[in-house]
């Protein structure tokens, strides 16, 4: 398998090491030396080139320049409010609340080993199912956020990661999704 080069674009040490100590041992990636300084951002990815950069957002408000001829998934590091319009230009968000294996999981969808060829049917986890089951009741994200205690960042990163998995971007092809693996029975739809 090979190793997806990830660069992490955080100022904060304490960050950058808790990261670094999630993903050390993964066998999917290769953590590249993290950069904090963003004048020299364009000439270290166009050096470096990494398959994943993790970025804050906060740092840049127009991150896709970067990507130039080098394809590579840009992945929103998030651990304060950032404006939803923001986020959609990035391939994927990654909360700082997000559990390890959720971190993992994320950063693996974005961008695929030449391997791994990317599927549609991914297991569910934990938390997207449970994200699911409120979708498929007709609750909005902030909604989903307040039950889940989880923010909204959270929530549509889960969303984006059952559309990837499922192959379904409309809430009723989810809702009949969820209801055809037994997630919800259409009593809790009433």
């Amino acid at each position: 398998m090979m190793k997806r080069r990830l660069l992490i674009v955080e100022p904060s040490e304490v960050i950058v090491e808790g990261l670094k100590a999630i993903l050390d041992g993964q066998i999917r990636f290769k953590v590249l030396e993290p950069e904090s300084d963003i004048d020299h951002l364009e000439e270290r990815i166009l050096s470096a080139r990494p398959d994943i950069v993790l970025i804050n957002p906060t740092l840049l408000s127009n991150v896709r320049h970067l990507q130039g001829e080098h394809a590579m998934a840009l992945v929103a590091l998030v651990y304060q409010y950032v404006e939803r319009d923001e986020l959609k230009q990035y391939d994927a968000v990654v909360d700082i609340r997000d559990s390890r294996a959720e971190v993992i999981e994320t950063l693996a969808q974005v961008a695929p080993g030449e391997d791994e060829p990317v599927k549609s049917n991914y297991e569910l986890t934990k938390r997207e199912t449970a994200v699911l089951v409120q979708l498929a009741q007709g609750k909005t994200n902030k909604e989903i956020a307040d039950a889940l205690n989880v923010s909204v960042h959270t929530v549509i990163s889960h969303r984006k990661n059952i559309t990837h998995k499922t192959g379904i971007k409309s809430v009723a092809g989810l809702t009949v999704y969820a209801m055809l693996n037994n997630l919800i029975d259409e009593s809790a739809l009433l």
